[in-house]
């Protein structure tokens, strides 16, 4: 039977094998994390937040134009998933602001190493799959 190359010389056969024994997270948990952020909205979210150190969901709404309902389902998908992190500050700021979110690290890699990854490759992709010149 043929098999794919492979990236890593010592990949198990087994998908249950791919994390040592002590990893932090599990697999169904490395998964929801990818789910979550291969819905539109979710990617959005985690993109925005990887880009700046915090955003309010009042920030949110202005940018991506979502009602305050649909926005905060997202938010907690992806706070329930480790993806980012909600702060509350005790006091309000000057504009009555105290809720902020900011990507965790997980969120950061997961859309640097997963998601932005393909879509850098995107470009090459096409080159090497283009068969208008050919």
């Amino acid at each position: 039977m043929g098999t794919k190359h492979t990236r890593i010389a010592d990949d198990p056969d087994d998908p249950d094998d791919l994390l040592p024994a002590e990893s932090v997270l599990s697999l169904e948990e490395y998964l929801e994390m990818q789910a979550a952020i291969g819905n539109r909205t979710r990617f959005e979210i985690v993109y925005r937040l990887s880009r700046t150190d915090e955003l309010t969901p009042t920030e949110f709404e202005s940018m991506m134009e979502i009602d305050d309902s649909t926005l905060h389902y997202h938010l907690n998908e992806l706070r329930d998933v480790g993806l980012i992190e909600k702060r509350v500050r005790t006091e309000r700021d000057s504009e009555g602001l105290y809720t902020y979110y900011r990507a965790t690290i997980l969120g950061d890699v997961i859309l640097e190493h997963g998601v932005e990854e393909l879509l850098r490759r995107e470009w090459a992709f096409s080159e090497a799959y283009d068969s208008s010149e050919h």
